[in-house]
């Protein structure tokens, strides 16, 4: 059974929090302790007077009254969000209603469970979900009632193993690409289609903004086969064979020659760095279907230098040399990007991989098998060689598949043995991968989005290719749904969980760590609770608003319990810890109530986006909240 996340509060008591917020602000103390001087305070500052304020912004806890709007002036100005949205629209709903596949009938237990918040003790309503909503702006009309609560997914019904799953050992992981902000979440869409309509999407809640398409200068580098280096291949269709087919007849000294080459053209100075090679695979026996095709020629061409051998051993020298091959490949093309882009996080996508299929049988786990698993330790020389993990979980049905790949990239993360654990990037569609025109519900972004951080992956990526948008957004209705999509659903989920992410690393784990399962296994989620909390949207830029209470608190120190970053120290802190935390914040005065915002337009270039002249541009929202403690 899961219960709420704070106490009911009212608009009035407000705390507003930034997941997209610049971290250049938040400077929350990695090395913080409870001391109580004037470096552990907390402040509300409007960004352009943060600035003032350096390098001590914490000792500044009260700002001028005269900047401020009152809260009940500025309502018709905001879009009130809980963790659930309004129902998509209703045109075109034939095209692309929300994916609703995944929710329980309503006669069945299910239908009155909420999503499992991380706090609370109040109980589980049993009756349909109460709507509240903003006052409607005139002479705007009032917006669509939104659902209080936030759908769990089916599978969290169902205890799949018996007593506590502990995660992997709690080794320092790798510290977060912008500072305490331990879970991100990254566009990766090209938006070329809908603005032939003049239809814009808005990204503002995404940390970072790129496109697919051959761009330099971008946030994520997304490398295919014609993009980095001489990659050997062969065109399944037309059979043509390209730099050498396969690796051991490819010119290594002249593909990373040309990879030296598109690096500098297209990555700028910190980001993520994405290698998207399917054609084959580095392990010989993962090369089934129709990439048998690497196989085959990888015997003939053993052959073709020694006509003596049989069968069987010309396939098992073209096992060693075709792994070979691969791994110096691969592995070459990581070390490069990592010599010349050091701060770049380097991986190959779908790597690790699960293969966790057969979702539609009744019986399903969703666990790793034990083969994979000997396989994917076999590749310890590719986890070795990448800065971070690109696994990807498009989803089919169930959150089963989602949990154990993630939990497998994390297992895999550890392995290097290094001082500190590779991060993990969640690969996903805002679209099932079977149905390219149907959205993920609510139910389906907990299962991917949620499932993520809840575990401990690093951020998450939503990624279409240009075919992906050119054969589902066709039209100018389509596009519009899109939109319509991204302000209704999942703007206010993304905005909800970094915001949930941040606030328990900062409580439990003293801003130096991020919130991970004590048991992987267990239905937490890293979410705001309704009661307390709600996303507002002012002037297309996302908010959190309300307030935790030590009942929370302590509720998240039950079901979570922290990974530290690199080199720093994150117990999880006691209750008594966790009271006294609290008190300071509310003595500091970040969680006093209040009934002022505080509303500064910013140039909508501020974001991490691709603009027209191709320049890159640090994310921030409207308000900068600092926590130090």
């Amino acid at each position: 059974m899961s219960v709420p996340l704070f106490d009911q509060t009212s608009p009035g008591d407000v705390l507003i929090t930034s997941p997209t917020a610049s971290t250049k602000v938040h400077q929350f103390g990695k090395k913080s302790s409870l001391s109580q001087d004037s470096s552990h305070c907390s402040v509300l500052q409007p960004l352009n007077q943060i600035s003032q304020l350096l390098p001590h912004t914490c000792k500044h806890s009260t700002h001028k009254s005269s900047s401020h709007k009152t809260l009940q002036s500025l309502l018709p100005e905001i879009s009130l969000h809980p963790l659930q949205t309004a129902q998509p629209p209703s045109s075109p709903a034939s095209l692309f209603s929300l994916s609703d596949s995944a929710l329980p009938p309503a006669s069945s237990q299910n239908a009155s469970r909420e999503l499992p918040s991380p706090l609370s003790t109040s109980s589980i309503p049993t009756a349909s979900p109460t709507f509240k909503t903003s006052p409607p702006p005139p002479p705007k009309p009032s917006p669509a009632p939104l659902p209080k609560h936030l759908p769990s997914p089916p599978e969290a019904t169902t205890s799949h193993q018996s007593g506590p799953l502990l995660p992997p050992s709690l080794q320092h992981t790798t510290d977060p690409l912008f500072e305490h902000q331990p879970f991100t979440v990254t566009w990766n869409i090209p938006d070329v289609v809908c603005k032939k309509f003049n239809i814009s999407l808005d990204t503002s809640p995404f940390k970072g903004v790129a496109t697919p398409a051959k761009v330099p200068g971008q946030f994520l580098s997304l490398f295919y086969t014609d993009r980095l280096g001489l990659y050997p291949h062969v065109d399944l269709t037309s059979r043509r064979k390209f730099h050498g087919g396969i690796p051991q007849r490819s010119n290594l000294r002249a593909s990373m020659n040309k990879a030296r080459a598109d690096i500098n053209y297209y990555i700028p100075s910190k980001g993520l760095a994405v290698i998207d090679w399917e054609e084959w695979r580095p392990l010989w026996d993962r090369n089934w279907g129709t990439k048998r095709i690497y196989q085959s020629l990888s015997v003939a061409h053993v052959l073709q230098t020694n006509r003596s051998l049989t069968v069987q051993e010309a396939t098992e020298k073209a096992k060693q040399q075709f792994q070979e091959a691969a791994k110096s490949f691969m592995s070459g093309m990581l070390a490069m990007g990592r010599a010349m882009r050091p701060n770049y996080l380097w991986g190959f996508y779908l790597f690790p991989n699960c293969y966790n299929y057969g979702w539609h049988e009744a019986d399903y786990t969703g666990q790793c098998s034990k083969e994979v698993r000997r396989q994917n330790d076999e590749l310890l020389w590719l986890w070795e060689a990448s800065t971070a993990l690109y696994p990807s979980v498009y989803l089919q049905v169930t959150a089963l598949m989602v949990r154990n790949r993630v939990q497998e990239a994390l297992r895999v993360s550890a392995l290097p043995g290094r001082s500190a654990t590779t991060p993990v990037f969640v690969y996903m569609r805002p679209v099932f991968a079977d149905q390219n025109r149907r959205f993920l519900s609510q139910v389906d972004l907990v299962s991917t989005i949620g499932e993520s951080a809840a575990v401990g992956a690093s951020g998450a990526v939503l990624w279409g290719a240009m075919y992906f948008l050119v054969l589902s957004f066709t039209s100018q209705a389509s596009c519009k749904a899109l939109s319509s999509y991204l302000t209704s659903t999942l703007n206010p989920y993304i905005t909800n969980v970094t915001a949930a992410a941040q606030l328990c690393s900062n409580f439990l784990c003293r801003g130096n760590g991020r919130c991970v399962r004590k048991s992987y296994k267990s239905n937490h989620y890293l979410h705001l609770n309704a009661e307390n909390f709600r996303v507002v949207r002012i002037q297309s830029r996302y908010l959190v608003v309300g307030r935790p209470t030590f009942a929370d608190l302590k509720t998240l120190s039950r079901r979570f319990t922290c990974r530290c970053y690199k080199g720093l120290s994150c117990s999880p802190r006691t209750h008594r810890e966790l009271t006294k935390a609290l008190m300071f914040s509310l003595k500091q005065g970040l969680y006093k109530k209040s009934r002022t915002l505080i509303k500064n337009a910013l140039d909508d270039t501020q974001q991490t986006s691709i603009t027209k002249d191709n320049t890159y541009h640090l994310s921030v929202t409207i308000f900068a909240v600092s926590i130090c403690m």
